[in-house]
């Protein structure tokens, strides 16, 4: 599934196109990255494979010796054992077929990458009987039910360029209850899979599935091809974001089993004898919400069934926008047998159909619809040339020879997390900018004033690598300073950044005016502008000097501010981010992995860009004033966005404490009655489609006893002066889910969907 990428730039290139028999460039590049944090100085982030034993020939078992790689270090498994970001991996898997007699454990803080140009096949044994090919979250033996992670804290892993095949594995019996599963993915944000393919024995006798996940909160894959199966996907999770994939010949393509929201985007299902099978557990632990934009079924009888008939009191929300059917009878049905929306045998076209809840403006009294609505407003440029929301798939260079590469480590730079690498950055940066793909090696870089990435640049991080704001520049709230500036103001061109982490370093408030990252440049072609699997992330982690010791719950401020704004998306800027998590830690990640924190970060996601933005698989969480803020913003497609509220709030004093009202950057007022952060705030903003959105509230002042009453605060999106279409919200304990002009319209109390409430299109009047 991987794709040709374009020409870097009008530059000269030093070095032509890979030849075939030339190693993917992750193999061949010189493997310098350090665990900054890490007391072992000769830490190995880069492992292959090959290197602990593997043979890649079809016959060796290779489990052994894949995990040997992936454990090496001293790395630690399991809640218990934590430092996770000093012991970050990239486990790389050559070219080959590498038979599995037991699962490969896929560690915490890991990328476990085949090769892109020639992905390799892990091929299940017939005497396979463990629960998955590669298992991100393992029970524990005993039958307690314990795992290694914590599902809702299962962070930063990904999974790329595979072939996995389970046709070897026979069909369960009364002795084997193994059924033969790809990827066990119980996770949650800042996790990835992209570029595999699944193949399973599309025998009904069978029972394999691609992808199994029973828990978690997510998360974002894309680009996967499911071939047979009993189910291509059998998933339950709080939330999740799919782009992109297909299914052949599955029984059941999409097993949906419990979910507050999900959104589907670019989904190809040939030959199944459904498509998404949206069963549930239970009325209180059914699947919440699914929405499903640009897909294409075919000879398969049943598109979308759902557990039970909806009337708008129970599970059973559902968006449906262009959908192509061929030869599918049942568009929409029930498990008894009953049929909501027909299909045909022929071609029949969806443009827009709900099943649920439907409010517009200002009228806060909803109307349950089961029917076809008007096709909701799409800027021409979201859309490719099919007329589907754009997508673009994680950039990996694999037609590029490692001679164009060239290493920021090399260039001066250390990353080891003390140094100050500022002048080393900024000059890689302008030298090479067009030119050569700029590869971030594994480890924290510090800079202590603005770095600048050109238009023309293309980075590379290893791992997660890190770039961290520190010191006076950026100490002063009231003269916000950028870590990270995008392209200058008024630039456009090329620029794409995969795998890396912008963050901020304390102690104190020595960070309390940083904007983390100021996103300038404006693309050129269709999303040449973007961001994948390169995430926001401040304090929790070692290094940041915002821990435990500094920022227990209780915590004076002055000494836990870890920034002024995580992401501005300026006016003339144009952005695809996809699969972003933009993290105010609430817990710490590196030490016990479970005590709270007080951090405070002044504000999310602000975008001013006129479009287009695409924000898919995107998060924002735990910032102080808002999660997303758009202001005078136009032609954004935001699908599935995520928020909770800082756990801390209420505050005494009030909002905007600890920070003040920034006019100049179109800080909202906060009236009396508004005493905890924004979810998302639209102000002033027009082509605004929101497709799916999970807003979560779980504490009042660190406590949860407000979610048995469903109001752990007041407001939580409120949309003033604006053009915005939303499908698919659901919240949590926000007593109104839609506010208009500061006055709460919507209430919870009217879209009870089991644990969360769920409110299936709000558009204006």
């Amino acid at each position: 599934m991987t794709t040709a990428q374009s020409p870097l730039s009008s530059r000269t290139l030093d070095v032509g196109l890979a030849g075939p028999a030339d190693p993917f460039w992750v193999e061949a590049i010189k493997h310098q990255g350090k665990a900054a944090y890490n007391q072992n100085t000769s830490y190995p982030v880069f492992r292959n494979v090959k290197d602990f034993g593997a043979k890649g020939d079809g016959v060796t078992d290779d489990s052994v010796a894949i995990n040997a790689a992936i454990s090496f270090g001293n790395r630690c498994g399991g809640e218990s054992l934590n430092l996770h970001r000093v012991t970050p991996a990239l486990v790389y898997v050559p070219n080959g077929t590498y038979l599995v007699k037991k699962s490969i454990i896929a560690y915490y803080y890991t990328q476990l990458i085949g090769d892109a140009k020639n992905p390799p096949t892990l091929l299940a044994d017939s005497s396979f009987t463990d629960l998955a090919v590669i298992d991100a979250d393992p029970y524990i033996p005993g039958g307690s039910g314990a795992q290694w992670y914590q599902n809702q804290n299962n962070f930063f892993r990904s999974v790329r360029n595979f072939i996995i095949d389970v046709r070897r594995v026979p069909p369960p019996n009364a002795n084997r209850t193994s059924v033969g599963t790809g990827i066990h993915w119980q996770v949650a944000q800042a996790t990835s899979l992209f570029n595999i393919v699944f193949q399973m024995s599309p025998d009904p006798a069978y029972a394999q599935q691609g992808i199994w996940m029973e828990n978690g909160s997510g998360g974002f894959m894309n680009d996967l091809v499911f071939n047979g199966g009993k189910f291509g996907m059998w998933v339950g999770n709080q939330q999740f974001t799919v782009r992109n994939i297909v299914i052949n010949n599955a029984q059941t393509a999409i097993q949906g089993v419990w979910s507050w929201g999900w959104t589907f985007q670019n989904v190809t299902i040939n030959n199944c004898q459904i498509g998404f099978d949206l069963l549930g557990v239970s009325l209180d632990r059914g699947v919440g919400a699914e929405a499903i934009i640009d897909a294409t079924v075919s000879n398969t009888p049943i598109f979308v069934r759902s557990a039970s008939p909806s009337n708008g009191t129970l599970v059973g929300s559902v968006v449906l926008n262009n959908i192509q059917l061929n030869n599918v009878t049942t568009a929409v049905g029930v498990a008894d047998g009953s049929v909501v929306l027909p299909g045909g045998l022929g071609n029949v076209a969806i443009d827009s159909w709900v099943q649920g809840n439907v409010y517009k403006g200002t009228n806060s009294t909803g109307v349950f619809t089961k029917d076809v609505i008007p096709t909701p407003p799409k800027y021409r440029a979201l859309l490719n040339d099919a007329g589907q929301i754009f997508g673009r798939t994680h950039p990996q260079y694999e037609n590029y020879h490692v001679g164009q590469f060239v290493s920021v480590r090399d260039e001066g730079a250390t990353g080891d997390g003390e140094t100050d690498d500022t002048a080393a950055i900024n000059a890689a940066l302008s030298k090479y900018a067009g030119c050569k793909i700029i590869f971030f090696d594994a480890g924290t870089y510090i800079v202590t004033s603005t770095i600048t990435i050109p238009a023309g640049s293309r980075i590379v991080g290893e791992a997660w690598s890190v770039i961290s704001g520190k010191g006076a520049a950026f100490q002063d709230q009231n003269n916000p300073q950028v870590v990270v500036r995008v392209g200058e103001p008024g630039s456009e061109g090329i620029v794409e950044i995969t795998d890396l982490i912008f963050s901020t370093v304390g102690p104190g408030a020595c960070t309390a005016g940083a904007i983390v990252v100021e996103w300038n440049i404006k693309e050129t072609t269709q999303g040449s502008a973007g961001t994948w699997d390169t995430h926001i992330r401040l304090g929790g982690a070692a290094g940041t000097n915002l821990e435990i010791e500094q920022c227990l719950p209780g915590t004076d401020t002055a000494g836990c501010m870890a920034a002024f704004m995580a992401l501005h998306l300026t006016c003339d800027s144009t952005a695809y981010l996809e699969g972003m998590w933009v993290w105010l830690a609430d817990h710490t990640l590196d030490e016990d992995g479970i005590s709270q924190l007080t951090i405070f970060s002044g504000r999310g996601i602000l975008s001013e860009s006129k479009g287009p933005v695409w924000m898919i698989g995107t998060a924002s969480e735990h910032h102080t004033l808002y999660q997303y803020r758009l202001l005078n913003a136009e032609n954004h497609y935001m699908g599935l966005i995520q928020t909770e509220t800082p756990y801390f709030q209420p505050l005494s004093p009030p909002l905007p404490y600890p920070f003040s009202i920034n006019s100049d950057l179109g800080d909202p007022e906060f009236p009396p009655g508004i005493n905890m952060a924004w979810g998302l705030i639209v102000q002033s903003s027009s082509n605004i489609l929101i497709f799916g959105a999970g807003l979560y509230s779980f504490y009042s002042n660190y406590s949860q006893d407000c979610i048995a009453t469903r109001n752990c605060q007041t407001h939580i999106v409120n949309i003033s002066d604006s053009s915005v279409h939303i499908y698919s919200l659901a919240t949590v304990a926000s007593t109104f889910q839609i506010t208009v002009d500061g006055e709460g319209v919507v209430n919870q109390k009217d879209n009870n969907n089991g644990f969360a409430s769920t409110v299936t299109v709000w558009s204006p009047a």
